[in-house]
């Protein structure tokens, strides 16, 4: 659900739910992303089963990409058969719609001011946290700690389906004490947190990685990185061998840690970005922010983690940037953003035209 339909989804579900249970209801459209994941993460590793390590890499990667044409088509057919949210529709036939949404929504300044708020105070945190805690987790343990890559797949498949029913957890919380408190103390704690998780998956992975060596692809420019560990007898840095001994139990765990921080910013967020907009410039509204902050802050930090760890050799040195936008966004969001559990959305609707 990290698409461009996401705004639309969140708003059709939450106007059609009470407003004492909207962290609950729109919890369900957060647990899709994470699903989509470990759903492509199970189809990579079946079809990794069901024939050679050759006959994957030359044509059997292609398998997972095919079957996704069947989503496609299904989310399509339920896309034709929608109708509108019901809080739009009465105040597009009370004549109170908005005729210029993208004009309403970021040219008037309160508006606007709504919009950054959103994306500095709370999506640019919470789409690095995403990243960080599922698809560079996934990264780091295949890359720097050299662990098998179907090993891998499979110890973040672990830990993304234990950890899935926790954004309905937490989104349920944020139902009873408020969205803003969760979402704020999972930004600290990625903060806190993220340097000793990522430490203790090296001490788990048993190859003793401490640097990485990069060389730059002289066709594609994409850069290489080589994890090296240190010479028991000469002390030098030396290439490191495969993690085949690593403490799995260890490892999952680690990921299902930064799968809580990630439920605890993602769960409830979706119901603080529609009860934080007008209806009528709402679906425009709360797609930009969500999409800046996930698509942009969030999406660069595969490459921005692998540039900053190849320029300095440092295997941490990934996470400063997460937890850089996530420190950032924690100060303006506990400064600026506003609580919104317990708005009434449908009081906008029963208002006279």
């Amino acid at each position: 659900m990290v698409c461009g339909e996401y705004g639309g989804a969140v708003v059709f579900v939450a106007e059609h739910v009470p407003d004492n249970k909207r962290g609950f209801y729109t919890s369900f459209i957060q647990i899709t992303a994470t699903l989509g994941l470990f759903i492509s993460l199970a189809v990579i590793v079946a079809t990794q089963q069901s024939m050679t390590p050759a006959a994957f890499q030359e044509w059997g990667w292609r398998l997972p990409f095919l079957l996704s044409i069947v989503l496609v088509l299904i989310s399509l057919y339920i896309r034709l058969k929608m109708k509108e949210s019901p809080i739009y529709a009465q105040i597009k036939a009370a004549g109170m719609s908005s005729t210029k949404p993208l004009t309403e929504a970021f040219t008037n300044w309160a508006n606007l001011k709504l919009v950054l708020t959103s994306l500095l105070g709370a999506t640019a945190g919470q789409g690095v946290i995403w990243y960080t805690g599922q698809f560079y987790a996934l990264f780091y343990l295949q890359t720097v700690l050299k662990l098998n890559s179907r090993t891998a797949n499979i110890d973040v498949a672990i830990a993304l389906l234990a950890g899935m029913p926790f954004f309905t957890v937490f989104a349920v919380v944020s139902d009873h004490i408020g969205r803003k408190k969760l979402m704020m103390a999972g930004l600290l704690l990625a903060v806190i947190a993220y340097l000793p998780i990522y430490k203790g998956m090296q001490q788990a992975a048993g190859n003793n990685v401490v640097s990485v060596s990069s060389v730059k692809d002289k066709v594609t420019g994409a850069i290489k990185l080589t994890p090296l560990t240190t010479d028991e007898v000469t002390g030098k840095l030396v290439p490191a061998k495969m993690a085949d001994h690593a403490n799995q139990f260890m490892i999952v765990l680690y990921i299902f840690l930064q799968l809580l921080i990630v439920c605890m910013t993602y769960g409830p967020i979706a119901a603080y970005l529609v009860e934080a907009f007008p209806a009528k410039v709402r679906y425009t509204s709360v797609s930009l922010p969500y999409h800046i902050g996930n698509g942009v802050f969030g999406g660069l930090l595969p490459l921005i983690g692998l540039g900053l760890c190849a320029a300095t050799g440092n295997i941490y040195a990934g996470l400063y940037y997460p937890i850089g936008i996530a420190a950032l966004t924690f100060i303006c969001g506990t400064i600026f953003l506003k609580e919104t559990h317990g708005t009434l959305i449908w009081s906008e609707a029963n208002k006279p035209a």
